[in-house]
């Protein structure tokens, strides 16, 4: 969808301001366009549409009802398809707004920070289609117990990868198996539709058994190319409840040929907090037999530092929720900084996720961090086209 064709609504009580905004979108062609002058009326407006805009852009501070509360209703009501935030506030602040409308379920395209300019509003618009395109791949899929059974038995489900490089020189080193869906119609479904099920189901340690044994496949045969990657396998925390664990991912990758000491497993924080003893010693056991531990989305629980204490990790992986952006927003980036100093510390190796821009890389490059994952790179690709992926990626200068 081009620009022109979206409808729009500015909620925006100073009047200047408001006639600016209004201005620049009839400069972008924008001929569907609503105004509003508060919360309120933009409400009323909202609730007579037949549908709802595909963008409300808000200001936060307004008299009456902030805009803050109105986001909240926005959200809640599902009166637009998206939403932006135009203020001269904290950054903090507007950062703050943005992760609120998101959990509520509100696609949010970003913050403009006033004034507002032409160049502004254009690149903040254009990501409407990457958002809408995102959405709706993540559209709820109605699955049954039976058909994720059968799904696991037929191989449908299988390991994607996303490759990991070098901040240094921009060489491959690694990558993460994500699990994806291949259904027979050939939609792909994430796993945030079938993870749930196959927990409830029992099927975890089946799941994991699968994607560590196909990705060791796949790993040999890139070997045999002459590509050597590292390979990051996400486990559950139910399989760190089983004593066997460590064993059995040991028998998995000897017996596909690969040595245990190119394989990472990745843990959330929260994987351990659910039998600690029994967790301790299959983690202990896998560092044992030489297997690489990360500790995945560092910084979004309450306790990495003691987890960090407590476990043999090898690698911290940065949130992408706190790399997104930190090159603009002062308090992200303090998190990336002492989660690198942190590491660098304890002598772990990093691995920044969702690197999407340039300016992510750059930010990252000068703050010393060793490795970077993200779209930049590619986005998870099937095995048969990672080769290709990698063809295409290119250091940014």
């Amino acid at each position: 969808m081009s620009i022109s064709a979206l409808s729009v609504m500015v909620v925006e009580d100073h009047g200047f301001q408001r006639r600016m905004a209004l201005r620049l979108l009839a400069e972008l062609g924008v001929s569907g366009v609503d105004e509003a002058a508060d919360g309120n009326g933009a409400l009323e407006s909202l609730r007579r549409r037949a549908q709802p805009p595909d963008v409300v852009m808000v200001d936060l501070d307004m008299p009456g009802m902030d805009g803050i509360e109105f986001i909240g209703h926005v959200a809640q009501h599902h009166l637009a398809r998206s939403v932006v935030v135009v203020s001269a506030l904290d950054p903090a602040l507007l950062n703050t707004v943005q992760t609120m409308a998101r959990a509520y379920g509100l696609r949010v395209l970003g913050s403009v920070e006033k004034p507002l300019t032409l160049d502004k509003l254009t690149t903040t618009l254009a990501s409407y289609h990457d958002t809408l395109l995102a959405a709706e791949d993540d559209e709820e899929v109605v699955i049954g117990a039976s058909t994720i059974r059968d799904a696991i038995a037929l191989g449908e489900i299988e390991p994607w990868f996303q490759p990991q490089v070098e901040f240094a020189n921009g060489k491959p080193v690694g990558v993460e198996a994500l699990a994806r869906w291949r259904r027979p119609d050939g939609r792909i479904v994430r796993p945030l539709h079938f993870i749930g099920l196959i927990e409830r189901e029992g099927l975890v340690d089946a799941l994991t058994d699968h994607m560590l044994q196909q990705a060791c496949r796949h790993k040999r045969e890139w070997d045999r190319t002459g590509l050597r990657l590292n390979l990051s396998v996400n486990v559950s925390p139910t399989t760190l409840a089983l004593s066997a664990a460590a064993d059995r991912f040991q028998r998995i990758v000897q017996h596909e040929g690969v040595d245990p000491s190119e394989v990472v497993i990745e843990i959330t924080e929260s994987s351990v907090m659910t039998d600690a003893a029994r967790a301790l010693g299959v983690l202990a056991r896998l560092r044992l037999k030489g297997f690489g531990l990360s500790i995945d989305d560092f910084g979004t629980g309450y306790s990495s530092l003691a987890q960090l204490s407590q476990i043999p990790f090898t690698e911290l992986k940065i949130d992408q929720g706190f790399v997104q952006g930190a090159h603009a927003q002062p308090r992200k980036r303090a998190v990336v900084e002492a989660s690198l100093d942190l590491a660098r510390k304890l002598d772990l190796k990093v691995v920044a996720e969702g690197v999407e821009t340039v300016d992510d890389w750059q930010m990252l490059a000068v703050l010393g961090c060793g490795m970077a994952q993200g779209n930049l790179i590619s986005q998870p690709v099937p095995p048969e086209q990672l080769q290709a992926a990698l063809g295409r990626w290119r250091r940014p200068e």
